[in-house]
């Protein structure tokens, strides 16, 4: 017997992309959101026809204005109430300057503390993740904003 599965909201994911860039002096960025005002990492949703690595160094630009090579992958993160699936990764700035846009009205370099004093739960732990370079990519979930579990 063959089973239909039905593709709809409910059974369908979106990926997204961050990235953690770290500066000389170990601080991480945070951008500010212009649509909600919440501080996160740079990063965005995949579009369809974009590698990971390609999508990943598109949305930083977007968002900051700098140009960054991915140096590892740090995280993979489930939001378990809309289905997006994050993968973070620790940056580094080669080229570029910070500059305000369309996504972002602020930034801020931070410590592990800071972020997660300024970011929710969910998002401030993708950094503190990042931040830990000898550390396995960590494997979480979320509800969006407090941290559900991790494997």
């Amino acid at each position: 017997m063959t089973r239909k599965v039905l593709m709809n909201h409910r059974n369908t994911h979106s990926v997204s992309v961050a990235g953690v860039i770290i500066d000389d002096q170990g601080r991480a960025l945070l951008t500010q959101r212009r649509d909600n005002g919440h501080w996160e990492a740079p990063g965005g949703i995949l579009e369809l026809d974009e590698d990971i690595t390609t999508g990943l160094v598109r949305e930083i630009r977007e968002e900051t204005g700098l140009d960054v090579e991915p140096v590892a992958l740090t995280g993979v993160y489930k939001n378990m109430s809309r289905g997006i699936v994050a993968l973070v990764f620790r940056c580094k700035v080669i080229d570029g300057e910070l500059m305000e846009t369309d996504e972002a009205r602020a930034f801020r370099w931070v410590t592990a503390s800071q972020a997660t004093a300024l970011a929710s739960e969910a998002f401030g732990i993708r950094v503190v993740d990042a931040m830990q370079h000898d550390a396995v990519p960590a494997v979480r979930f979320h509800d969006g904003t407090n941290l559900l579990g991790c494997v």
